[in-house]
């Protein structure tokens, strides 16, 4: 019988989000999101990044840690279809699978060579909680990854639906550094697809914050930001 393969974590990634709720559904589509990828231990070297300032973007392949089953369905319900409707699991991009990876393609934006923990990546565009294991890292090839002929099946390219509003005295109260890529999150409305209720108060956490908003039409106001407590 033929064994598994035993995947090693080459690395962990460092971002904004401490849970799911707010990570964007897909890749690259809050660009102003910055993150790190810390190497473990293991492959703290610089040679393993040798010749890595050559590409723009990169794919990470990594693990759903937080979204594991015993079991496996070989069916399930895509929140884009509203929870009513039910696709085959290698028809989409389900955490819930008979191998919970992940792939996301992200903008490299430098490479730090000496830092207290080894060699490390910057990126931008990134769809993974805080502490996600990484995998495998590789160069994108735009040659070879790029289709734009593409057909795009049930999920066609989504549209920041949302205008974000925050307050002077509510914005104050963000890091002027982190603002553009709250922004940016908001506006790809954070919501499960099947909620639209104007009275709910939404609670995200982001960057060290709890950040509660409502939701009314086509517009996100931004109600409170606190520092969050663990």
């Amino acid at each position: 019988m033929e064994e598994g393969l035993k995947l090693r974590i080459v690395a962990r990634m460092e971002s904004e989000f401490p849970s799911k709720f707010g990570i964007p559904r897909q890749s690259g589509l809050v660009a102003e999101l910055r993150s790190v990828i810390v190497f473990e231990p293991e492959y703290r070297t610089p040679d393993a990044l040798r010749g890595l300032e050559g590409f723009s973007h990169l794919w990470l392949l990594w693990g759903f840690h937080k979204a594991q089953r015993e079991n496996w369905s070989p069916t399930v319900r895509p929140p884009r279809l509203g929870g009513n409707e039910r696709l085959g699991v290698f028809a989409t991009r389900s955490p819930f699978r008979p191998n919970p990876l992940g792939l996301s393609c992200v903008r490299l934006e430098g490479v730090r060579l000496q830092t207290p923990r080894g060699p490390v990546i910057c990126v931008s565009g990134a769809d993974l909680m805080d502490g996600t294991p990484i995998y495998d890292i590789k160069p994108y090839l735009p040659y070879a990854d790029c289709h734009p002929e593409a057909r795009e099946g049930f999920a066609p390219a989504p549209e920041r639906s949302l205008r974000v509003e925050i307050s002077p005295e509510t914005e104050e109260r963000i890091p002027a550094e982190k603002r553009d890529a709250l922004r940016g999150v908001l506006a790809w409305d954070p919501r499960p697809r099947y909620q639209e209720d104007p009275d709910r108060v939404y609670g995200m956490a982001f960057a060290g914050m709890e950040v509660k908003f409502t939701v009314v039409g086509e517009t996100l106001t931004v109600v409170d930001v606190t520092e969050k407590t663990s």
